[in-house]
């Protein structure tokens, strides 16, 4: 049988994602049938890290907008490729500046054309309207989304509060106060190799030919219902938001500095108080609205799904 290609396409700021992407792809990559090609975004003016707060604040208004940066082009090539792997990073509530750069850029025009795609996402927690940005940019791309696999950082939501922030400000990701490190488990990320195991399988049966999930039954993502309606929220406040600091300047621009620092304290004042009182509201009305709330969870849940019967076939 011909060799079949794949294209792997990552942005890793902090070195996570990159890991993770390698472990998921080990099987494809050492299997002789399966020709994997890595390309990493190369943004021109480097996002630093650890950030500093304000660059990290600062950067929200584009993220939410999808506006590009300048990355460096890759150079043209005749692959023909028989899947894509999109592995990106959620930068509020959105996907990272880099990836979004990259996916309006004139070779993701001609190489997404008709090909099946899998997102692979690492984050904190809060992934589901990020991954809604990204199917509207992957129709437009005419791709065919058929997978999406979530890994979130351990710890709940409380830990990761304090353990995320520190390290992408400090670069430190080690447990302080009893809490979790910061970051996904490195036994899950190791784990993630199943899902390369049945795409090898897949792959050597022509199954991504059909435009259909690869990675059902394999618990390639959980949606926790507890965060919807949160993130619903928080995207409303950052697109708000976005677009008046946007009106002011450009990104770095200081007179985006004040309103930038503003909008940070507006954004933990909200947290410290009306994120707990809605997240109250919200758990009876989860109890209320058992079928919508199964029923939404399901839909974010596509094309993968959180069941787990194939698990055990590729442990």
């Amino acid at each position: 049988m011909n060799q079949k290609k794949v294209l792997v396409i990552s942005y890793s700021q902090t070195g996570q994602l990159s890991n993770l992407v390698n472990n998921f792809t080990k099987p494809l990559f050492e299997n002789k049938n399966i020709e994997v090609i890595y390309k990493n975004i190369e943004p021109k003016k480097t996002f630093p890290f650890p950030w500093s707060l304000m660059t990290f604040m600062d950067s929200f208004p584009e993220s939410v907008y999808l506006d590009p940066c300048e990355i460096n082009e890759f150079e043209d090539d005749s692959n023909d490729y028989d899947l894509i792997i999109l592995s990106y990073q959620v930068w509020f509530l959105s996907p990272s500046i880099p990836i979004s750069s990259f996916l309006k850029s004139s070779w993701a025009k001609k190489k997404f054309k008709n090909k099946p795609v899998i997102t692979l996402i690492g984050c904190r927690n809060m992934w589901i309207m990020a991954q809604e940005k990204m199917k509207k940019i992957l129709i437009n791309l005419d791709a065919k989304l058929i997978d999406n696999v979530v890994l979130i950082d351990k710890g709940n939501s409380l830990e990761t509060f304090i353990t995320t922030p520190r390290w992408m400000l400090t670069g430190k990701k080690n447990s302080i106060f009893g809490l979790s490190s910061a970051g996904i488990d490195e036994n899950e990320i190791k784990k993630s190799q199943r899902f390369g195991k049945a795409l090898v399988d897949a792959l050597m049966n022509d199954k991504e030919k059909e435009n259909k999930s690869l990675l059902y039954g394999l618990k390639a993502v959980v949606v926790d219902t507890k965060l919807i309606k949160s993130e619903k929220i928080g995207t409303k406040s950052f697109t708000i938001w976005g677009k008046l600091i946007k009106k002011i300047g450009k990104p770095g621009d200081i007179k985006r500095k004040p309103i930038v620092m503003l909008y940070l304290i507006f954004l933990l004042l909200m947290i410290i108080t009306v994120v707990p009182i809605n997240m109250i509201i919200q758990s009876i009305l989860r109890k209320i609205n058992k079928d919508a709330v199964i029923k939404e969870k399901e839909l974010y849940e596509l094309p993968s799904g959180s069941s787990d019967e194939r698990i055990k076939e590729y442990q």
